[in-house]
């Protein structure tokens, strides 16, 4: 029991962190700046990873204490548990409102991604038509200046 307990204490750690990290990236997907999403993207990896380890260990612990080794174990092992104090099940409780906060805060930085990207491509569009809307565009999908057609150069005899 006691390492479920911890192991509830560390992925609520983690989540909190989590949580903390969708916020600054919210605030720099606001204001444009991808150097430091560059770094809040792998900093986010690297808590995800560290949130799947320690929900196996959860999952392993609840299995070896006779409960199904998944979310539906929780409950039936919360019920079973003799916590005095209930802080196991306060910890779960806490767990599951902060993943709660954590998939909202995603399901918004999506569309932020969602509304930026949109945002990009008017620009490279407009960049590749000219005002006149004729389809030579001004730059090429390599990014080079695109050439105008054929000219028209006279030949003087």
């Amino acid at each position: 029991m006691t390492s479920l307990t911890t192991t509830l204490r560390d992925e609520q750690r983690l989540i909190t962190s989590l949580v903390e990290l969708m916020k600054q990236e919210q605030q720099c997907l606001v204001s444009a700046d991808s150097d430091a999403l560059v770094a809040i993207t792998a900093q986010k990896s690297a808590l995800v990873q560290q949130m799947a380890a320690c929900a196996s260990q959860r999952h392993q612990a609840l299995g070896a204490a006779g409960f199904a080794a998944a979310e539906a174990g929780m409950e039936p092992w919360l019920a079973a548990c003799s916590d005095a104090d209930n802080a196991a099940g306060i910890l779960w409780r806490e767990l599951l409102e902060r993943t709660r906060t954590a998939k909202e805060l995603n399901r918004v930085n999506g569309m932020l991604i969602n509304k930026q990207m949109t945002h990009t491509q008017v620009v490279l569009n407009a960049m590749r038509t000219p005002a006149g809307g004729v389809d030579a565009g001004v730059y090429g999908p390599s990014g080079q200046a695109a050439t105008s057609g054929p000219s028209r150069r006279f030949v003087v005899a």
